[in-house]
């Protein structure tokens, strides 16, 4: 077993042995996912919709290089500057250059993923720059020097008593200050507003951007993405460079589903359309008295240009609503840190070795059931089933499976492919696991099927199988071997 295995597995079997992690993921998770049937009930053909938005999605991936293009001469002619950022290194690097030139020492920086993909915060430290987390979730993240958990709740992992903990040891306050929800949301509202007045940089993701518009939409539930983007005079926007759709129409087709997906709302709190910075005043007009001198839009591609045109390209279509997270069972029991990167749950689990190779993430396509359900809740209808599997496959080519698997399954086969054989093994192996059994299931099973029982009861093999029950019930009927 490599490094990357074992500390997987050492964070699988730590978030299987904590109970108030138990307690706080079917909290909220089962709180998003009822949102989300809700939500999607309010829609007269809800199918149809997600078919377009598909459709959207796929169209766009497929000619991703004239789209961006088209972005590109659109949003520096409302006076942008566009980056283009191949690798993590170069996006860094360039969000550092930019607060060095303009002698920046305090950055806010509103909820980002890909931010966090980069490590950004990380380099803007050593460059001298103080970054704070303007995001509530990300805050208590940031002041705990913890990473998040979910992609869309960042502490779904953290009860009110531990955000209340924290503040009272970090932030100094009192008892009072942090007795209930509202009471803790002022508190970090009044701690947080003086970064906004002072910082020198605003820093932001980008959930969706307009080609042919130039147009950045930012979708929040809390008003300091606004004030991120509008406060300092400087705002940096950093973008997966699959984050992009043609028209404002085809903007409004996604915006309908990502709340609805992600929260349960029709529409978030604040779906913010930013197209450059703030205008001058001219002879023509007045100007606008508010937003940044400058805006400069960051294209972080980071492995994404590799999965382009291959049997990965369809996690591109991600609009990243976490809805995945919300109904997959495996999340439900090991919480998003387990998972090791950036991004937890279903999709993370295509993502991380998407972008960054099998070889620290060949374990994450194993995380799952397949049971389907997030390829059900899926807003742009993401196979993601098929991906894991075509992942699980590499994994196999590569030879990078546990070794008692590498054998059985090739044994499996052999056995599978001969009836009779099959058929005795699999009668003596109901006969022992019966008699080993109790009250109709086992409690234990030997070796790496273990892993099972660690958690969970197997249900003992019934008396008679499938064909032999048919061969009861239905003997005109022929075989079924």
């Amino acid at each position: 077993m490599t490094e990357a295995s074992a500390r997987f597995h050492r964070s699988v079997a730590e978030a299987l042995a904590d109970p108030h992690l138990r307690q706080a993921l079917d909290r909220t998770t089962g709180r998003l996912a009822g949102g989300l049937a809700k939500a999607f009930a309010t829609i007269p053909d809800a199918g149809a919709l997600r078919d377009t938005a598909r459709r959207i999605r796929a169209h766009t991936i497929a000619h991703l290089d004239q789209h961006l293009d088209q972005f590109e001469r659109a949003a520096t002619a409302r006076g942008c500057h566009v980056h283009w950022a191949p690798t993590a290194a170069d996006a860094t690097r360039l969000v550092v250059d930019i607060a060095r030139a303009r002698g920046v020492s305090l950055a806010v920086k509103s909820k980002s993923m890909v931010t966090e993909e980069i490590e950004l915060n990380a380099a803007l430290g050593a460059a001298g720059v103080r970054v704070v987390e303007s995001d509530l979730g990300e805050f208590v993240v940031q002041l705990a020097d913890d990473r998040p958990s979910h992609i869309i709740a960042p502490i779904v992992h953290m009860s009110r008593d531990d955000v209340a903990r924290l503040f009272e040891d970090k932030l100094g306050a009192r008892p009072d200050e942090v007795a209930d929800i509202p009471a803790i949301t002022a508190f970090a509202r009044r701690t947080l507003r003086q970064e906004f007045l002072q910082a020198g940089m605003g820093i932001s993701g980008v959930n969706l951007a307009v080609a042919d518009t130039g147009s950045l939409c930012l979708v929040t539930n809390e008003g300091n993405g606004r004030l991120t983007t509008t406060l300092p005079r400087v705002h940096v926007a950093v973008m997966g460079l699959e984050r992009i759709v043609p028209t404002a129409a085809d903007l409004g087709v996604v915006l309908q589903l990502l709340a609805r997906s992600a929260t349960g709302q029709a529409l978030s709190v604040y779906t913010n359309i930013i197209t450059g910075p703030r205008r001058p005043a001219t002879s023509d007009g007045p100007g606008e008295p508010d937003g940044p001198d400058e805006l400069h839009i960051v294209v972080v591609d980071n492995g994404r240009s590799r999965l382009l045109g291959g049997e990965l390209a369809e996690i591109l279509y991600c609009v990243r609503c976490g809805a995945c997270l919300n109904i997959c069972p495996v999340y439900h029991h090991i919480g998003g840190h387990a998972y090791g990167g950036v991004y937890p749950g279903p999709v993370g689990s295509v993502v991380s070795p998407g972008l960054m190779g099998l070889d620290e993430w060949s374990e994450l396509p194993h995380a799952s059931s397949l049971c389907g359900a997030c390829r059900d809740v899926c807003p742009v209808r993401i196979d993601l089933p098929r991906l894991l599997l075509n992942l699980r496959a590499q994994t196999v080519a590569a030879r990078m499976g546990p070794a008692w698997l590498r054998i059985a399954m090739p044994l499996y086969a052999a056995i599978a492919t001969r009836p009779v054989l099959y058929r005795w093994l699999g009668s003596l192996a109901a006969r022992l696991s019966r008699m080993m059994g109790h009250d109709g299931w086992l409690d234990r099973l030997p070796g790496p099927l273990s892993a099972w029982t660690t958690e969970r009861d197997f249900p003992v093999p019934a008396p008679r199988s499938f064909v032999q029950e048919h061969h009861a019930h239905a003997p005109r009927a022929g075989g079924c071997e």
